[in-house]
């Protein structure tokens, strides 16, 4: 790997039988450009954002559509995405960019059963990832009305991941001591690269 890219790290440990999913994006050289900033903190409000959806009563898909809806607006404040907001959400005119769900249940199994409908309401005692991103590919092609990339936007994927409980009134970060401020990120990738 070259200076100046990102490493992403999805890790998966197990304790007794029960799995984490953890995932940081790390700058290598020790700092994030400008428009790798401008991604993660893309990113980062949007996971901020999901995570304050996961309450027992909300429902599976709240959180989200909550994530999709800030990673929209980004992508459209950087030019990135164009157009009416409410059509690109309802269009999915994004999913060049994130094709995935923002997360999935935690348990026995990394992507652990369960019902995944729309209308599946959180309940105290489960626990689950919360993990949007942005993905734009060397490649990337536009969907029609959308404009070409450029270039210093391409290869840069962002994604953070953290595993939730479900609490009688919210939620409880269980992964919170693992590092995803920016300034922090930037800290252990130069700590990282001075010892190689």
């Amino acid at each position: 790997m070259q200076e100046r890219e990102l490493l992403l790290i999805d890790a998966g440990c197990s304790y007794g039988y029960y799995n984490g999913d953890i995932t940081r994006t790390f700058p290598l050289g020790g700092k994030f450009s400008g428009e790798q900033r401008a991604i993660y903190e893309i990113v980062l409000e949007a996971q901020q954002q999901a995570i304050a959806e996961v309450q027992p009563g909300k429902s599976f898909k709240d959180y989200h559509e909550i994530a999709v809806c800030v990673l929209v607006r980004g992508l459209m404040e950087l030019g990135l995405l164009v157009g009416d907001f409410e059509e690109v959400v309802k269009e999915e005119k994004y999913k060049p960019f994130y094709m995935h769900r923002t997360g999935h249940w935690l348990g026995l199994d990394v992507h652990d059963t369960g019902i995944y409908t729309r209308e599946d309401v959180l309940q105290p005692g489960q626990v689950l990832t919360v993990e949007p991103g942005i993905y734009i590919s060397p490649g990337i092609k536009p969907l029609e009305g959308q404009p070409e990339v450029p270039q210093r936007w391409r290869g840069i994927g962002i994604r953070i991941e953290d595993d939730l409980l479900v609490t009688a009134d919210g939620n409880e970060i269980l992964s919170a001591s693992v590092p995803k401020a920016i300034a922090d990120l930037e800290a252990v990738s130069k700590s990282s690269s001075k010892n190689h």
